[in-house]
């Protein structure tokens, strides 16, 4: 009975932390959904301008639409710094290894792979990535938690490694938060920006007229460098919630676990105290019977 008193202790104990983090974890999760939501109306003024100069009768180009022959695809493979988090983690890997797979079945051995770690997590897993035809580019200032400014110079050095030729295709591993108990796997295709990405979005009516100062095409190529980060900062902030999140449902499921365990042996240790009390009473009269 004393070693089940002292599982029920530490249940108990258990019980009471996963509740906590549970906690925590939901005031993180609505705090970093705010942050997506101060995002996207910045996304959307970008899509609205580039929606109203497509809809111009003008010519435009910029290097950052142009496709070519892949010879070096890269990876960013966003993750979490932090466990705890269920199977959020894996499943990305999951999603990595999938695309690089799919990627070796297409081009053959001719595309070297460069996975771009962002999380601690994500870094540990691509140590186990290198080799044939894979290359692990570290970048030391960018965690799951950067800041506004690292990402922007993550995405302008992304971006400069795409003019430069050094990288002809770039894409992003996360998971699209849809709502708390809601994330889907998501793969964004950041660079070469296809024609069919920039027309999404509402409809511009064209009848009515517009005038660009300077022209369309100086207007276009200064807009195309911040739709390509206005993409990184959406699928970075919606990885953070779907973190949250996850570490939500996953301590939801422990803290439910932890409950059921600790009445089952509180069930046990009753049904034990009930016979060690029979025992005694049975012991009590056996004694009195024999006295008499």
């Amino acid at each position: 009975m004393r070693d089940l008193k002292g599982r029920i202790g530490s249940v108990a104990s258990s019980e009471k932390i996963t509740g906590a983090m549970k906690m925590i974890s939901s005031a993180k999760m609505h705090k970093a959904d705010m942050a997506l939501r101060r995002v996207r109306p910045f996304r959307d003024q970008i899509q609205r301008t580039i929606n109203h100069l497509i809809s111009a009768d003008a010519e435009y180009s910029s290097p950052l639409t142009e496709a070519r022959p892949v010879k070096r695809r890269a990876v960013v493979l966003l993750s979490s710094d932090e466990g705890l988090c269920g199977a959020f983690n894996m499943n990305l890997f999951k999603r990595t290894l999938e695309l690089i797979n799919r990627g070796r079945e297409e081009a053959g051995n001719s595309v070297m792979f460069v996975v771009y770690p962002v999380g601690k997590k994500a870094s540990q897993f691509a140590r186990k990535l290198v080799g044939k035809g894979v290359e692990i580019a570290v970048v030391d200032y960018m965690t799951a938690k950067s800041s506004g400014e690292e990402i922007a110079r993550f995405t302008s050095e992304l971006t400069r490694d795409f003019l430069a030729g050094k990288i002809d295709e770039i894409e992003v591993v996360y998971t699209h938060y849809k709502s708390a108990s809601k994330q889907l796997l998501a793969t964004r295709k950041l660079l070469p920006i296809s024609a069919g990405d920039l027309v999404t979005g509402e409809k511009v009516e064209r009848n009515k007229p517009y005038l660009f100062e300077p022209d369309v095409n100086t207007i276009y190529n200064e807009v195309l460098p911040l739709y390509v980060l206005a993409n990184m900062q959406e699928a970075i902030s919606s990885n953070r919630v779907s973190e949250q999140a996850a570490r939500v449902m996953a301590m939801q499921s422990a803290n439910d676990n932890a409950k059921e365990l600790l009445d089952d042996l509180q069930l046990e240790y009753n049904k034990l105290r009930q016979q060690s009390i029979t025992s005694e009473l049975l012991d009590i009269a056996g004694g009195q019977g024999a006295q008499d």
